[in-house]
């Protein structure tokens, strides 16, 4: 499970840009089941250009693959809501982040979609690059769509102020 260690989506920005001017870091999103939602709470916060270098919205595996350059490989073996398809996601928006971080975010946030092996809530989550290697991690979210969907944007926040800190130690 997730921590969340702020109360308000604007802390929670507020808190990450802060740490991404600090550092000199620019980041990039590349989402699938949010939507665009991470790119929109991160430019809610007046002043985001001097951090937030580009949103990428790849619902599709056609987008990912052209976007992002997710191969088809990766779609066929492991599907959409995987660690190796958010892998590949990151680092492909990573390309375009200069001195950068990348987040990816792909899931099944409902009401239909799910599966016995990736139920309903299930999202899988990357971060690159900012000083570390490509991590993935895996959450099974409760909730109505949105809820998964506003959880799962929260969590890739907090995901990516953890590795802003620990790029900083």
């Amino acid at each position: 499970m997730w921590r969340n260690t702020v109360e308000t989506d604007s802390e929670l920005v507020r808190v990450l840009g802060d740490l991404l001017v600090e550092r000199g870091i620019r980041i990039t999103t590349a989402e699938s089941c949010t939507g665009g939602w991470i790119a929109k709470l991160l430019t809610d916060l007046p002043g985001s250009s001097a951090w937030f270098s580009h949103g990428f919205v790849t619902y599709s595996n056609a987008a990912k693959q052209e976007m992002l350059g997710v191969p088809a490989e990766v779609f066929a073996r492991f599907g959409a809501v995987s660690s190796e398809c958010v892998r590949a996601m990151a680092e492909g928006a990573l390309r375009f982040a200069a001195n950068g971080l990348a987040i990816a975010v792909s899931g099944i946030a409902g009401p239909d979609g799910g599966t016995l092996d990736k139920p309903v809530g299930t999202v899988w989550f990357a971060l690159s690059g900012a000083g570390g290697s490509t991590v993935t991690k895996r959450c099974q979210l409760p909730g109505d769509r949105e809820a998964v969907r506003h959880a799962a944007a929260r969590i890739a926040l907090q995901m990516a102020i953890d590795r802003v800190r620990e790029a900083a130690s």
